[in-house]
């Protein structure tokens, strides 16, 4: 991944850096409310991730992003092409999985992780509930196969939760975004990718963030890694939605307030 071609964005004023990667179906853009807040003390690097943003389809690789491990890849080779040796990265739902592979081969790159809205296996299976059925991801498949419009429609107010009607209008534009066909490879990829032994091996301090009813990722997922990774914790936003950067922004700036004392002091 190329930070200019990503639309790479640099604001702030602190020496520490923040590195901010979206989730599905948005942009950097998503990260509005909190960025004047990070801002004022850090440095701030946001990029939209390969497939979306303006002209995303210019970014896409469908081999190499038919997995999570090659959007890894691509986030290591865009912080090193901006010279970042350390930083706090915050990535959301499919952003999160791909920070913690990153990690695991380049740990040196992460002070530390917040995720959010984070799942590493969205099937259901015995012994772990990830909320989905295949028959479920099969019909969703399907469904944005055969219209991609209605799709997004239905999709957008299920995942955004409640009635915010701007955040529904924002994620809907940023669907809209999207090329169909790369939208529904990426989920395909997001949905049916296995991270839970990439997870585990996650050594940096991981700070989970979800709501507490969250359509795509159950409470089950987030106490499953906060059990699996060795340094993490788990905070729970008394909220709906999949989108709680964009929902409830100053919860969600209050945990990261609470876990960057040391940063800030």
């Amino acid at each position: 991944m190329d930070f200019k071609s990503l639309h790479g964005r640099i604001t702030g004023r602190g020496i520490p850096k923040v590195v901010l990667s979206h989730g599905f179906g948005t942009d950097q853009d998503a990260w509005s409310d909190l960025r004047p807040w990070l801002d004022e003390r850090f440095q701030v690097f946001s990029f939209d991730l390969p497939g979306c943003g303006p002209q995303g389809e210019l970014t896409y690789d469908f081999e190499r992003y038919g997995n999570i491990y090659g959007y890894a890849d691509g986030l290591i080779e865009l912080l090193d092409g901006e010279g970042i040796t350390e930083c706090i990265y915050v990535g959301h739902s499919m952003s999160a999985m791909i920070g913690a592979a990153a990690s695991i081969g380049r740990p040196d790159l992460f002070s530390r992780m917040f995720m959010i809205g984070a799942s590493p296996r969205y099937i259901n299976e015995p012994g772990y509930f990830g909320g989905f059925d295949q028959a479920d991801l099969n019909g969703l498949f399907d469904e944005m196969a055969a219209n991609y419009q209605a799709w997004v429609a239905g999709f957008a107010p299920i995942v955004v939760g409640g009635q915010d009607e701007k955040t529904i209008s924002e994620f809907s534009r940023t669907l809209f975004q999207m090329r169909p066909d790369i939208a529904l490879h990426t989920s395909r990829t997001i949905f049916t990718s296995d991270m839970r032994s990439a997870a585990t091996r996650v050594a940096v301090p991981v700070h989970l963030i979800q709501t507490a009813n969250d359509v795509a990722v159950p409470p089950a997922v987030g106490e499953w890694l906060s059990a699996q990774i060795k340094n993490a914790t788990l905070d729970i936003i008394d909220a709906s939605g999949h989108l709680p950067h964009m929902t409830a922004p100053q919860a969600v700036l209050r945990i990261l307030e609470k876990h960057l004392q040391a940063e800030l002091s």
